[in-house]
């Protein structure tokens, strides 16, 4: 694998990681382990994600943002809990993946990695928080689902074509922008119905 399907691996993972941070690295451990992303000898200690018990650890914590992901306002919580985690962690997968010769692109990764997760994070955090806010209990684990399906799938497409990956990754960020200003209109006009109306008009 190229140099440029390593960047382009290491920013689907980091995208990806504002979403699902386990998974994330529950595939790329999984991928350091069996040789599928090659690590560059200065980063070699981060072999580590491929170790059984960081590969548990992470499994764990891929069941429990399953299943806390499906429950109205505790995925909101999970998410505030995040908010540091998930950053951190897709600066981490980032510089896991790519090898940054230089510091400058030491620190160029970091702060791609990072953003990256941290923008997806908090698009998934203020969508939930929308879709929380309505009055119906099904869209939230439709829309959970949607995104632990969606999310593996884009997680594995990468390690075979990343630069696919990514255009995925940037896709989904887009539709979950999308869906929080569709939601939070649904959310006002289904307010403004059930809003008193003023006798005197």
């Amino acid at each position: 694998m190229g140099p440029t399907e390593l960047i382009a691996m290491a920013a689907s993972f980091s995208l990806l990681a504002g979403w699902r941070l386990y998974a994330a690295v529950l595939v790329a451990g999984l991928a350091m382990r069996f040789d599928i992303i090659p690590l560059p000898e200065h980063l070699a200690s981060l072999k580590l994600l491929g170790n059984p018990w960081v590969l548990g650890v992470a499994f764990l914590g891929t069941v429990a943002e399953f299943l806390t992901d499906k429950i109205a306002w505790v995925d909101t919580a999970w998410d505030g809990v995040h908010s540091l985690i998930r950053p951190l962690g897709g600066a981490l997968l980032a510089l896991a993946i790519i090898d940054p010769s230089q510091p400058v692109w030491q620190i160029v990764v970091l702060l791609l990695g990072g953003g990256s997760a941290f923008l997806t994070h908090g698009a998934k955090a203020t969508t939930r928080v929308a879709m929380n806010a309505s009055p119906e209990p099904v869209s939230n684990v439709v829309m959970s689902t949607a995104e632990d399906v969606t999310t593996t799938s884009i997680l594995l497409i990468a390690l075979a074509n990343p630069w696919i990956a990514l255009i995925l990754a940037l896709l989904l960020l887009a539709a979950t922008i999308g869906i929080f200003f569709a939601v939070r209109r649904f959310v006002k006009d289904i307010s403004d119905l059930f809003k008193p109306r003023d006798p005197s008009v």
